[in-house]
């Protein structure tokens, strides 16, 4: 026995009787208190507990919540506020809330900062996008669910002082009797449960796990995270990467809340009790109606729907013939009887999902978090039209959003309705783009290739089953794969979105710290150091200092700048970065080691960014009370002209809005707020203010820097004014999508402000002069004149097509007979558009134009050829073309191209009547 198999030998499983077993039909070894055959887990063994409930009584969701959270807070756990779904609001790796112990990664995690509590217990709501396709289909999948957990976060005695936590709290043994007992507290038979090894890996860390096991269906999983990645390391794990035992050790455990509640109910699938009123609403409306027959086949169906795992299963359609076999009936019989409710199940967990993450704030857009809500979006609609329900969806949503009990329901519906309007708008372009693959693939013989599906998909939102029904029109094919939406959210980073470059220059960890003395007085511009260290570059020199007042460039402002002097010399400080704590002033000259400087900033400089990233938070503060809460920074970047703040919105924003904004952004200024810093324990912040503190991104540290401006919070490490009066003003200058989902709101504060003013104001008196009018008449002057334009435009249009039928009605002089057609044959030296339009009248008089031009400095042509003439237009043209140097086409009656050689023009209209009769002799 290795080790690491050692690891599951449990004091409490001896002393409770347990013996450690093999399973005689998958081999996973597994520990019970009874003797069995079998781990208990499908396809090992069925559900048991359909229609025959595991529990003493019926629990809702909220009812099985509350009975865990308060059984843990009886034990010693203190009980801890969810987090978002959206897991990028508080960490930068990773998009969405996939487990409970995401919310204390990287920083609890590795001890970088203590947890909220120690232990602590939590029912954190999480997105699982990899499910998606599984969803409706097991019957126990939900891509949104809850995962009840408790933790505890110990460290190695010989670690002490090294962690933000120490010793340690408790682990497996004890971590293991919870388990049994809260089994036992809801009245589970303790002889039912099995107790799987099952190591786990994730993320660089491993250790030994127990999947539990209860009447077939997994309700727990217990990971002892205790290893991390190590080429050297002792242990081979099963992603046959090596590990070695770290300092720090954590009990990890998830419990999904919709399957002890399904457990505690037994009904056919976890759906039913988890979303009964919606599928009530859903099947009445998709007009699902079961015989008493049919419903016993749907709960015999149920208890076999442990082998329906897409991730396991090679082919689904397979597994469930294999089902219908066992409950001998005809596959396609009970596909047929299936389909319809699978997706009622999957709409209802859809409809959760989006609700999550609207409601937490995610807007849909074409990247991140937004781009697998829209795919969520898009999926659920597929879903619902393909059963006619006629229940638009953000009612849909806004059922599971109200049973969630936001409070931001209008925005949801808003978002949902503005995301239907930009599918269908979507749809119709795309539709065309499908049939030409489809057509292509046709004549080919070929079926239409996986990675064109999800081209299609992510480009264009063509659900895979439209494509499919496209393609059959068109005589192709195509082959879903059955995690079609799975393979979609893992090309879109599900699993992870950076990392960090971790290489520095090894002789800047021999350097303390720099002092950052803006910190201590944001309008001080002169200050005394001492030279630590200068790094030579290609450029210049970096200057390390013992304390500094240059702020480095960071969170969207840009670095301070100014000189360094001694008694011997001056050096320019143009640049300035932060690494790993310590500053480095980026200067074209060395003022050496050791020595005594005085520093002086760009006073104006530093004034000038400190308005405007003062005026950042003001506008973004704004924008959320006119816009909605739902809006989050996207990104910022301060300058001393203009700043800019990208935020996360579902359209665009009108000029009503803008001027909303000003004025609320303007009334704090003139309120003359005073804006102050404060130093608070990060879990303290986070727990007053929540997560939207970090609109700028996550700081690291046990202590975080607070920003107040007025009723706006943000943890912020840059510089601002003292007071908002001393913004002085904020114009917003403009307003512009930088994608879909993000809009971009530039503006200027104080003197930057009346310079964009002034600038807008030339301009307008500039206008005023053109058309010699007072500034205030501009507006009606210009309306006045782009209607006469455009009725000029239309008067020229007219005698264009006037001068057009006289030239046609006087065009037999230059008839042709080509084998009994007409044709008229001329050099008419027009624009484009009157050359079309001439065409057109000797076409609607039963003869085929050819016209030909020089003006503009080139050969041109336009042929126009009447229904019934066997004359290819396109072709003409092409040859025509092709004889002035260029090229051209069209469809078969009407086409146009030209040429740079405009001597050839003539020669080459010579020529025409012989094209025109090759073609019809041909």
């Amino acid at each position: 026995m290795s080790e690491l198999e050692d690891a599951y030998r449990l004091d409490y499983f001896e002393d409770e009787g347990f013996t450690r077993q093999e399973c005689a039909s998958c081999g996973v070894h597994f520990w019970s208190r009874i003797e069995r055959d079998t781990c208990g887990e499908p396809p090992c063994d069925d559900y048991s507990f359909i229609g025959n409930p595991g529990f003493d009584d019926a629990h809702s969701l909220e009812e099985m919540r509350e009975a865990f959270l308060s059984f843990f807070e009886d034990n010693g756990h203190e009980r801890i506020d969810p987090y978002p779904v959206a897991a990028n609001r508080w960490r930068d790796d990773v998009l969405l809330t996939q487990a409970s112990i995401y919310d204390f990664q990287p920083l609890v995690t590795s001890g970088e900062t203590p947890p909220p509590a120690n232990p602590l217990t939590i029912s954190q709501p999480c997105i699982r996008m990899q499910d998606i396709d599984n969803v409706g289909k097991t019957g126990r999948h939900t891509m949104a669910f809850e995962m009840m957990a408790h933790h505890a976060f110990n460290a190695r005695e010989e670690a002490d002082g090294e962690y933000a936590y120490e010793g340690e709290v408790y682990w497996k043994d004890e971590t293991v009797e919870f388990c049994d007992q809260f089994f036992e507290h809801m009245g589970a038979d303790p002889a039912e449960i099995t107790y799987i090894e099952d190591p786990w890996v994730g993320g660089g860390n491993a250790g030994p796990a127990f999947e539990v096991i209860y009447r077939g269906l997994e309700l727990a999983t217990l990971v002892f995270m205790s290893m991390e990645q190590d080429p050297d390391g002792e242990y081979e794990m099963k992603d046959g990467n090596r590990y070695s035992p770290m300092d720090t050790y954590i009990v990890d455990t998830g419990y999904g809340l919709e399957r002890w509640t399904w457990m505690s109910q037994g009904t056919p699938t976890v759906y039913e009790a988890v979303y009964p009123e919606m599928i009530d609403v859903l099947s009445e409306h998709a007009g699902i109606d079961h015989s008493e027959e049919e419903e016993a086949l749907i709960r015999d169906a149920a208890r076999l729907s442990g082998y329906l795992d897409i991730d396991e299963v090679e082919d689904l359609a397979s597994a469930r013939a294999d089902v219908a076999d066992e409950l001998g009936v005809d596959p396609e019989r009970l596909t047929d009887l299936l389909e319809p409710l699978e997706d009622v199940y999957a709409i209802a967990d859809h409809c959760r999902t989006l609700a999550y993450m609207f409601g937490d704030g995610i807007v849909p857009s074409n990247v991140g978090t937004g781009y697998l809500a829209r795919m969520v979006l898009r999926r659920t609609k597929r879903l619902v039209d393909g059963l006619d329900i006629d229940v638009p969806l953000d009612e849909l949503v806004d059922m599971q959003a109200e049973r969630l009990g936001y409070a931001n329901r209008d925005t949801i519906r808003d978002m949902v309705r503005t995301e239907e309007r930009k599918y269908r708008e979507t749809l119709e372009r795309g539709a065309r783009k499908v049939e030409s693959i489809a057509e292509d693939y046709a004549e080919r013989g070929e079926p239409i290739p996986r990675q064109t599906l999800i081209e299609l998909y992510d480009s264009h939102g063509i659900q895979p089953d439209m494509v499919a029904d496209i393609a059959r029109d068109h005589g192709a094919t195509v082959d879903v794969p059955d995690d079609f939406y799975g393979l979609v959210a893992a090309r879109h980073g599900e699993e992870g979105v950076n990392e960090v470059d971790a290489e520095r220059d090894e002789r800047l960890g021999d350097l303390p710290e720099t002092d950052r003395l803006f910190y201590e007085d944001q309008d001080r511009t002169e200050f005394e150091a001492v030279v630590l260290d200068v790094f030579e570059r290609e450029d210049g020199y970096d200057v390390v200092l013992d304390q500094t007042m240059f702020y480095p460039e960071g969170g969207g402002q840009p670095a301070d700048t100014g000189v360094l002097s001694t008694d011997e010399t001056t050096v320019e400080v143009t640049d300035v970065q932060r690494r790993n704590g310590v500053v480095l002033h980026h200067t074209d000259g060395n003022p050496g080691k050791g020595e005594f400087v005085r520093g002086q900033i760009d006073a104006e400089r530093r004034f000038r960014l400190m308005r405007h990233h003062t005026a950042t938070h003001v506008i973004g503060y704004a924008a959320r009370q006119v816009l909605g809460q739902h809006v989050r920074q996207a990104g910022a970047q301060k300058g001393t002209d203009r700043a800019r703040l990208d935020v996360r919105h579902f359209r665009r924003i009108s000029r009503e809005e803008v001027k909303e904004i000003e004025r609320v952004a303007n009334d704090i200024v003139t309120d003359n707020h005073h804006v102050t810093q404060e130093w608070p324990d990060r879990h303290e912040a986070e727990a007053e203010h929540g997560f939207d503190l970090y609109q700028g991104g996550v700081p690291p540290g046990e202590q975080i820097r607070l920003i107040h401006v007025d009723e706006d919070v943000q943890a912020c490490a840059g510089t601002h004014v003292s007071r908002t009066g001393d913004i002085g003003a904020i114009k917003v200058l403009t307003t512009e999508p930088v994608q879909d989902g993000v809009e971009r709101i530039v503006f200027a504060a104080g003197e930057a402000a009346i310079e964009a003013t002034q600038r807008t104001e030339d301009a307008l008196y500039d206008a005023a002069d053109v058309l010699d009018v007072s500034p205030e008449d501009v507006p009606e002057t210009a309306e006045r004149f782009f209607e006469e334009w455009k009725a000029r435009g239309k008067q020229i249009d007219q005698l264009k097509s006037e001068l057009a039928e006289v030239r046609a009605a006087s065009a037999t002089e230059d008839e042709v007979d080509i084998d009994g057609v007409d044709a008229v044959i001329r050099r008419m030296d027009a624009d484009a558009d009157e050359l079309r339009v001439t065409a057109n009248a000797i076409v609607d008089e039963g003869a085929v134009a050819v016209l030909g031009s020089a003006q503009g400095g080139s050969a041109q042509f336009v042929v126009g050829v009447p229904d019934g003439v066997d004359v290819n237009a396109g072709e003409v043209v092409g040859r025509l073309a092709s004889q002035v140097g260029g090229g051209g086409g069209g469809p078969p009656d009407f086409a146009q191209g030209g040429g740079p050689d405009v001597d050839a023009l003539d020669d080459a209209l010579d020529d025409a009547a012989d094209i025109l009769r090759a073609m019809q002799d041909a």
